[in-house]
C-alpha cells in the first residue's frame, strides 16, 4: 500500500508548479483528479517535443492522473465542483492570486463546504505583499537572484537549465500539503498553504544570502565550483570533463597523492580550504596541467580508488543510460499504446512499504474521466452528463 492511497486531491492547477505537486502526490498513491478547460485543457498539452500528436511534456508530468473537464464559468460546473470538494482531501492551484476568488472558488468559500480541506496554492509572488498581484513565469523568479550567481564572470545573464522556479515550488508545495495532512490527523481542520515561488527561490540560494552579508560582497557567478569549497568544481581531462568535490582537510591531501601532487600539501597557498578558495585561480592552472596529461576514464579510475568524490560530466544520453540511475528504477516505462517505448522519469522518493512500479499510466485526454468522477463523485445519471455536454459545462 502507498502512504497516500486514500487521499484525493481536487487538482486545478496547469503548465508546471502545481501539476508537479500533484505528480509526486500521485506517486505516493493519490487520486488525482486534474480539472481542465473543455477542448483547449492545460496550456502545457501546447508545449512540446511531440510525439505522435501528443505532447511529451504535458505526459511527462500528467501521468496517472484523471481528467475532468468543467467551464469554471458556468454556475452548473461551480455546483459540480463543490460536490467534489466535500470528497477529496486536498484542493490544489495556482492561478494568480485572487482568480480563485472572483471565480467564487476561494479558501474562504471551499473550508465552508469541506472545513476537512487543505487549500494548496503555489503562485509567482505569494497571496500576501505589494507585489502579489503581479504575474510570474519561471524566467521572472530566477531573476530575483538566482541568475545572478549562475554562469561565468563577464558573461550574459545564464538561466538555469531547467525551470527550477517552478520546480522548487511543486517541490515546497508537496512537502506542505503533506505536512498539512499530519497535522489534520491531529486538529481534525485543514488549513491554506501559500507557496510563492519568489520565497522558494530565496529559500535555495544556499549561502549566497549568508556571503553577502559577512563579506560585504555582492555575490558573482563564478562558473562550474562552489564559492567556498575548494577544488570542488569541474576539471578538464584530455578528452572529457569530469566533476571532483575535495570537502575535507583529508580529502585534500589523499587528492594530492592520487593526482601524484604531494608537493601541494605543504605549499602555503593551499594550506587549507580558505586558503585553496582564495588563489583558485592559481591552484586551477596547476590542476589544468596535471589533468591534461590522461584522459577522463583514466583519472575517475585513479580517483575512485583513492575514494574521492568524483564523476563523469553526464551529458543527457549518457544520463538515462547510467547504470545506477537504471538500477534505481528512475527511468520507468509509460502504459501508452500511441507514445511508443517513452519512458518518464521514476519517483526519487524510495520507501521500504511503497511499491515502487516500473511503469506509469497515460496522461489522460481532456474530459477523458468525465462519466467516471461524475458518477461516483456526483451521482449523476448518464443522462445528466449528457446534458451537461449539451450545455458546454463539461
Amino acid at each position: 500500500m502507498k502512504p497516500l492511497e486514500n487521499v484525493k486531491v481536487l487538482d486545478l492547477s496547469r503548465v508546471l508548479a502545481g501539476p508537479f505537486c500533484t505528480m509526486i502526490l500521485s506517486d505516493l498513491g493519490a487520486e488525482v483528479i486534474k480539472v481542465e478547460v473543455p477542448n483547449t485543457g492545460d496550456d502545457s498539452r501546447g508545449y512540446g517535443p511531440f510525439l505522435n500528436g501528443k505532447s511529451a511534456y504535458f505526459t511527462s508530468i500528467n501521468r496517472g492522473k484523471k481528467s475532468l473537464s468543467l467551464n469554471l464559468k458556468t454556475e452548473k460546473a461551480k455546483n459540480i465542483l463543490f460536490n467534489i470538494v466535500k470528497n477529496v482531501d486536498i484542493v490544489v492551484e495556482n492561478f494568480k492570486p485572487g482568480t480563485m476568488e472572483k471565480l467564487g472558488l476561494g479558501y474562504e468559500v471551499l473550508k465552508q463546504i469541506n472545513p476537512k480541506i487543505i487549500y494548496a496554492a503555489a503562485s509567482g509572488f505569494g497571496h500576501t505583499g505589494p507585489e502579489s498581484q503581479k504575474p510570474a513565469y519561471d524566467i521572472l523568479v530566477q531573476a530575483a537572484g538566482i541568475m545572478s550567481i549562475t554562469g561565468w564572470k563577464d558573461s550574459p545573464p545564464t538561466r538555469v537549465g531547467m525551470s527550477i522556479g517552478d520546480i522548487t515550488a511543486g517541490l515546497y508545495l508537496a512537502i506542505a500539503v503533506n505536512a498539512a495532512l499530519y497535522q489534520r490527523t491531529i486538529t481534525g481542520i485543514g488549513q491554506k498553504i501559500d507557496i510563492a515561488l519568489l520565497d522558494c527561490q530565496v529559500a535555495i540560494l544556499e549561502n549566497a544570502i549568508m556571503r553577502y552579508q559577512v563579506e560585504k560582497k555582492v555575490p558573482e557567478p563564478i562558473g562550474n565550483r562552489h564559492p567556498t569549497i575548494t577544488p570542488f568544481q569541474a576539471i578538464k581531462t584530455k578528452d572529457l570533463w569530469i566533476v571532483v568535490g575535495v570537502g575535507s582537510e583529508n580529502l585534500w591531501k589523499t587528492f594530492c597523492k592520487a593526482i601524484d601532487a604531494e608537493h601541494l600539501i605543504d605549499n602555503p597557498l593551499f594550506a587549507n580550504n580558505k586558503k585553496r578558495t582564495e588563489n583558485i585561480e592559481e591552484l586551477n592552472i596547476i590542476l589544468s596541467n596535471i589533468f591534461v596529461l590522461k584522459d577522463a576514464e583514466c583519472w575517475l579510475s585513479i580517483l575512485e580508488k583513492a575514494q574521492i568524490p568524483c564523476g563523469p560530466l553526464n551529458t543527457i544520453d549518457k544520463l538515462i543510460e547510467n547504470k545506477q540511475v537504471i538500477h534505481r528504477n528512475m527511468l520507468v516505462q509509460l502504459k501508452d499504446d500511441t507514445l511508443n517505448d517513452l519512458k518518464l522519469v521514476g519517483n526519487p522518493i524510495k520507501m521500504s512499504d511503497c511499491e515502487d512500479h516500473t511503469y506509469r499510466e497515460h496522461a489522460p485526454a481532456i474530459g477523458e474521466h468525465n462519466f467516471d468522477i461524475l458518477t461516483n463523485y456526483c451521482k449523476l445519471s448518464p443522462q445528466e452528463i449528457q446534458e451537461l455536454i449539451n450545455e458546454n459545462v463539461i
